[in-house]
């Protein structure tokens, strides 16, 4: 069933692509998204979020130069980057998620830094926080295949 999802998702991609001449860099950042889709079961408005929300991240963290380095390895990072939620998950929902992402990646919680602020973006995806865990190693090596182990190490050094 995911299989013919993906194709069917795949199809409708090289049609609209081929209508309205889109160029190989989106198609290529659909790799991505369908990475995660196959691997994880989540619905592609959810992976281009949660790949959004991990880039959103890195790039606050990284410095420009060092965040370019790993935008140009993912075809279409502005789709993704504006495929995130904004803005929190409001009241106790936030403090559900931020608690059970703080506690999966065993943080204390003192801040959210790190993959717990991910926890709201994801909420509002409809995506449970302890996914945030399983979106990291995906997106880890989609960097690392399309850039090297340099860049790879650029971007897990912020998603500790």
């Amino acid at each position: 069933m995911q299989l013919q999802r993906m194709l069917l998702t795949v199809v409708a991609m090289t049609v609209v692509c081929l209508g309205f001449g889109c160029s190989t860099a989106y198609a290529t950042a659909s790799e991505l998204v369908g990475a995660l889709t196959q691997k994880l079961g989540v619905t592609e408005q959810q992976a281009t979020g949660g790949a959004g929300a991990i880039f959103g991240l890195a790039k606050s963290k990284l410095s420009p130069d060092n965040f370019a380095q790993v935008a140009s390895v993912v075809p279409g990072m502005e789709g993704l980057l504006q495929a995130a939620p904004t803005g929190g998950a409001t009241g106790s929902m936030a403090g559900a998620a931020t608690s059970a992402a703080s506690s999966l990646m065993g943080k204390s919680g003192e801040s959210l830094g790190g993959l717990a602020s991910l926890a709201g973006p994801f909420s509002q995806l409809g995506i449970s926080s302890d996914m945030i865990g399983k979106f990291v190693p995906v997106v880890l090596d989609y960097v690392g295949g399309k850039g090297g182990s340099s860049v790879q190490s650029l971007l897990a050094g912020v998603l500790k």
